[in-house]
């Protein structure tokens, strides 16, 4: 089964604060998939990498080195902003942090604490809240606070399927 690269994915926005719910259940989940695919898997296993890819340890990185970007786009929107500041496309926290060398359970745990941060302000939003909106840089559209979290829950998804690709190939 080919999966659909990130850059070339498209989506569809708009949701109504009443979705919200749904989503931050996704988003608080993502810490406890992540442990349950990684924690049992030998060391070898979770640094492996095939060719230019990153491995399952560097996805796991990944997802935690953009939780700062997400935080950041949450107040973008809170604050009115026009525009939400742009993510580096080279990725180059990720490239250059070197998770590989870092102990997984470091990885899992901060990734645990920052995403509930996350979740926690989301559910203090009100409805106001929710109705604000900013242009996401590269998608080029208005998104809001619920349109926001809902890529964000897409990306989480996303790296969590790349874990499950890397474990099915070998």
């Amino acid at each position: 089964m080919t999966r659909r690269r990130w850059f070339e994915r498209r989506f569809e926005f708009g949701f109504t604060p009443d979705v919200l719910p749904d989503i931050i259940e996704r988003l608080r989940g993502t810490p406890v998939r992540l442990e349950k695919r990684t924690r049992r898997l030998h060391r070898r296993v979770l640094t492996r990498r095939f060719g230019e890819s990153w491995s399952i340890q560097e996805n796991v990185g990944h997802l935690l080195d953009l939780e700062p970007l997400w935080e950041g786009r949450l107040d973008d929107v809170l604050a009115g902003e026009k525009e939400l500041r742009a993510a580096d496309l080279t990725n180059r926290a990720t490239h250059e942090a070197n998770h590989n060398h870092a102990d997984l359970d470091a990885l899992l745990s901060d990734f645990r604490g920052t995403r509930e941060g996350i979740v926690s302000r989301l559910e203090s939003l009100t409805d106001n809240h929710l109705m604000h909106s900013a242009r996401h840089p590269r998608l080029k559209e208005p998104m809001t606070v619920v349109d926001l979290f809902f890529f964000v829950a897409e990306h989480d998804d996303h790296h969590l399927a790349r874990i499950t690709e890397i474990l099915r190939s070998g």
